[in-house]
C-alpha cells in the first residue's frame, strides 16, 4: 500500500512539473456543461518518460513496462484533483473517468523497437513499442464504445443507482468486452444490464502498416523469397485521420492479441503517430566532386557527363543520351518541399524498340526513395475490399501510384494496357487548363456504396496522387515501317495506342533515336555479350568511371536542394511559353496550356540540380526549352523555331572534342531560342535585344 501512495505521489509531481495539472484543468472546463452528462469522461495526459525516471524510476519502469498500471495510477490522482479542485461535479466515482496516456516517445533501445519483419509474434509483455512502416490500406472511420453505465438488476442492491460498475475500452479488446450482456454484479452477482443513454461513443479507424521493404518486391526484377505480412492499427479518437496511405509512419503503439473466437488476431493500439521519413546518404562522391571541377568552365558539361555515363549497365555510354537525362532530370525533381508541395515530372518514352529503354527505366527505378513497377493486370489507385476485424466498413487498399508516394511509379509499356485502364490514367492525372488547379496535386476518387458496406448512404473519398509517372510505348509511323530510322523533323511521331490528350497529360515526351542504327545496334550487342561473358567488369577505358552508389548518392542530394529562378532564366522561359503558344495557335491550331510553363519550370530546375546548383541559370533554361520544343513537335509537329530532334546531344560526347562541339552548338540554339522569341513573343522587345 505505501508503495502505490508513492507512485501517487509521484505521478502528481510529475503532472504539477510538466503542466500536466494545469492541462488537466483547460480540459475539464468543457465538461462543466450542465446538459451534458456522460458516464465516463475522457482525458488525454502528455508523458514524457525520461522526465517520469528523472522524479521516480519505478514510476518511470511501471510506465514503459506496465502501461496499464501506469495509467491506472495517473487515473486515480487524476480522479483526487478532479475531486479536490472540484473541477467537474458530475464525476461521482473514480471508474467515470478515463485516463489516456500519451507517450511522447519511448528509449532508442532494440527493447522499445518492434521490427514489422521479425516472427513469430508471441505471447509477450503488454508494453508500448515503436514500429515504423508504409501505410496500404485504411478503413473509413466508424464508431466505438469508448465507456458504458451498468446497473444491477437487483433493486435491493447499491449497485443498482449510482456509477459503480463503468467499463472503458482497453487495448486489445473488442466491443463485446465493453458493453456485452454477460456481465455480473460484483456486490451480490445479480446480472448487470447497461444503462444505454449513457453510452459513449469514439471515432475508430483501422490502418494496415507493412516494412517498406516490402515495396522492393514491386520494383525489383527477380521476386525475393521473402514475405512480408502487415500489421493492424486501430487508431482512435484524436488519432483517426492522422495517416495517409502510401504514407510512411513511426507508429507508438500496444501490441494486443484480439480473441474473435475461433481466431486470435495480433494488432497495435497506436498511442501516437508521428511522420517518418528514412535518412537517405546526401552526399556526392570523389569522383563526381572530381568531376564538377573539370568542368566547372561550362554550364552543361556537368550533366553531359552524369547522362553520358548513366546507366553503364544497361546500355554503352553515348547510346540513349536524352533518355538518360530524363530519367535524372525526372529523380532529382520528384520531391515534396518544405511547404509539403509536391513537385513532380512525368515521363512518356516514345521509340521502335523497348527492350533497351524498359531495362533502363527499371534501373533508374532503383536510385528513386521508392519506386513501384506497376502491372498492367494490377490495381493501379485503390481497390475496396470488407473489412475483416468485425466492423464490415470498407478497407481501402492502395494501388501502385498511391504505394509510390513521393516516388516513381513506371507503367512500362502502354501497348500492354486495355482501352478502359488508359482511359482511368488520362482521367486522374490530365492537366487541367486553370493555373491554380495545375499546381494543385493530382487525385483519385474512390467511389464506396454504402449498402453494399453497411452505412446509410454513399461516400466518395478522394486520396492525393504525389508521384511522377514514367511509361513508354512502341512508335507506329511511317517512317518505322519503311525502315527509316529518322522521324521527319516537321511531323509528328505515332505513338502507338497512346491517345494524343494522355501524351499531353504526361508532359515530357521523348523520342528514343539513334543517329545511326546499325551502328547502335551493334555497340549494344557487343555490350551485352561483354557483360554476359565478364561480369562487373569495366568493359570502357574512361578516365571517368561511376558507381551505381555514386548515382544513387548523387541523386538523393540533388534532390535536397533548394533553388530559385533567376530573372534571365525566367524571361527565357516566358517568352518561350508566349512566342511558341502564339505561333502554334496560329499555324496549328493547338493551345498551348499552362501546364507548359510548371513542364518548363520543372526541367530547368531539376537541371539546376542534377548540375548541383542553387540558382536556375538561363543555361538550365536553355535545355528546359529544347526538351520542351522536341516533347511538343512529338505531339504536333514543328514550329517556326526548328531544332534538331536530339537537341540536347547534337554530337558524340565521346572526347573532350565532343563537349566542346556541343556547347558551341548549344550557344547557336541558344540564340536560336532568342530570335524566335524576339520575333513572336509579345512585348518581347523590351526585354531581349535584337542583337
Amino acid at each position: 500500500m505505501a508503495d502505490i501512495l508513492s507512485l501517487k505521489e509521484a505521478a502528481l509531481v510529475y503532472l504539477d512539473r510538466s503542466g500536466g495539472l494545469q492541462k488537466l484543468v483547460e480540459d475539464c472546463k468543457p465538461f462543466s456543461d450542465p446538459q451534458q452528462v456522460e458516464a465516463v469522461y475522457r482525458l488525454c495526459i502528455s508523458v514524457n518518460p525520461s522526465d517520469v525516471i528523472e522524479v521516480d524510476p519505478v514510476l518511470g519502469d511501471c510506465v514503459l513496462h506496465n502501461p496499464l498500471a501506469a495509467t491506472a495510477l495517473f487515473k486515480s490522482v487524476c480522479f483526487l484533483a478532479i475531486k479536490t479542485l472540484s473541477l467537474v461535479e458530475k464525476i461521482h466515482t473514480e471508474s467515470q473517468v478515463n485516463v489516456i496516456l500519451k507517450l511522447t516517445h519511448l528509449p532508442p533501445f532494440p527493447e522499445y523497437t518492434l521490427d514489422l519483419c521479425s516472427f513469430p509474434r508471441g505471447y509477450g509483455p503488454v508494453r508500448p513499442v515503436s514500429m515504423e512502416g508504409l501505410v496500404i490500406a485504411l478503413t473509413r472511420v466508424t464508431k466505438y464504445t469508448q465507456g458504458a453505465r451498468f446497473l444491477c438488476v437487483n433493486d435491493d442492491c447499491p449497485c443498482s443507482t449510482g456509477f459503480h460498475h463503468i467499463r472503458v475500452h482497453a487495448p486489445g479488446a473488442t466491443e463485446s468486452a465493453t458493453v456485452g450482456n454477460n456481465f455480473s454484479c460484483m456486490i451480490c452477482s445479480y446480472p448487470l444490464k447497461e444503462d444505454v443513454k449513457f453510452r459513449v461513443l469514439g471515432d475508430k479507424q483501422l490502418v494496415e502498416l507493412i516494412h517498406v521493404k516490402a515495396l522492393d518486391g514491386l520494383s525489383a526484377y527477380q521476386q525475393s523469397s521473402l514475405r512480408y505480412q502487415s500489421v493492424t492499427l486501430f487508431l482512435r479518437d484524436e488519432l483517426c485521420n492522422s495517416m495517409r496511405i502510401g504514407r510512411l509512419y513511426r507508429v507508438l503503439g500496444i501490441p494486443a492479441h484480439v480473441h474473435q473466437w475461433p481466431s486470435i488476431t495480433w494488432s497495435v493500439e497506436a498511442n501516437s503517430v508521428q511522420p517518418w521519413e528514412p535518412e537517405y546518404p546526401h552526399k556526392v562522391s570523389a569522383s563526381f566532386q572530381k568531376l564538377l571541377k573539370s568542368t566547372a568552365g561550362s554550364p552543361w558539361r556537368f550533366s553531359a557527363v552524369v547522362a553520358h555515363f548513366f546507366g553503364s549497365d544497361v546500355a554503352p555510354p553515348g547510346l540513349y543520351n536524352t533518355l538518360k537525362l530524363g530519367l535524372l532530370l525526372s529523380l532529382v525533381q520528384t520531391r515534396s518541399d518544405e511547404k509539403d508541395t509536391f513537385h513532380n515530372l512525368d515521363l512518356l518514352v516514345v521509340t521502335t524498340d523497348t527492350l533497351i529503354p524498359d531495362r533502363l527505366m527499371m534501373y533508374s527505378l532503383a536510385l528513386a526513395c521508392r519506386g513501384v513497377r506497376h502491372q498492367a493486370s494490377g490495381e493501379m489507385f485503390a481497390s475496396l475490399s470488407k473489412d475483416q476485424h468485425g466492423t464490415g466498413t470498407a478497407n481501402i487498399h492502395a494501388g501502385s501510384a498511391l504505394l509510390a508516394s513521393g516516388g516513381i511509379c513506371m507503367l512500362g509499356d502502354l501497348g500492354c494496357y486495355k482501352k478502359d485502364r488508359l482511359d482511368a490514367i488520362q482521367s486522374v492525372f490530365f492537366h487541367p487548363t486553370d493555373f491554380f488547379s495545375v499546381l494543385e496535386s493530382c487525385t483519385v476518387s474512390v467511389f464506396i456504396p454504402g449498402k453494399k458496406y453497411g452505412e446509410d448512404a454513399d461516400q466518395q473519398l478522394s486520396f492525393p496522387v504525389q508521384c511522377s509517372f514514367w511509361a513508354l510505348t512502341e512508335s507506329t509511323d511511317a517512317s518505322r515501317r519503311s525502315g527509316r530510322a529518322d522521324y521527319a523533323i516537321l511531323g509528328t511521331a505515332e505513338m502507338g495506342p497512346v491517345p494524343l490528350q494522355l501524351a499531353d497529360a504526361f508532359g515530357l515526351v521523348i523520342q528514343c533515336k539513334d543517329m545511326a542504327g546499325e551502328q547502335a545496334l551493334l555497340a549494344q550487342t557487343v555490350h551485352t555479350l561483354q557483360q554476359a561473358v565478364h561480369p562487373g567488369k569495366p568493359l570502357y577505358s574512361s578516365c571517368w568511371e561511376f558507381s551505381t552508389q555514386d548515382y544513387k548518392e548523387l541523386v538523393a542530394h540533388a534532390q535536397s536542394l533548394q533553388v530559385e529562378l533567376t530573372p534571365e532564366a525566367e524571361k527565357i522561359i516566358h517568352g518561350y511559353y508566349m512566342a511558341s503558344r502564339r505561333v502554334r495557335t496560329q499555324s496549328q491550331g493547338v493551345k498551348m496550356s499552362v501546364a507548359s510553363i510548371k513542364l518548363l519550370i520543372s526541367l530547368a530546375e531539376a537541371h539546376c540540380k542534377l548540375c548541383l546548383r542553387t540558382r536556375v541559370l538561363e543555361e538550365d533554361a536553355v535545355i528546359a526549352v529544347l526538351l520542351c520544343e522536341n516533347s511538343v513537335t512529338l505531339k504536333h509537329g514543328a514550329s517556326a523555331l526548328v531544332i534538331p530532334p536530339d537537341a540536347v546531344f547534337p554530337c558524340d560526347l565521346g572526347d573532350v572534342d565532343g563537349l566542346h562541339k556541343r556547347d558551341v552548338t548549344l550557344d547557336e540554339l541558344h540564340q536560336n531560342i532568342l530570335r524566335f522569341i524576339y520575333a513572336y513573343a509579345p512585348g518581347a522587345d523590351a526585354y531581349i535585344t535584337e542583337q
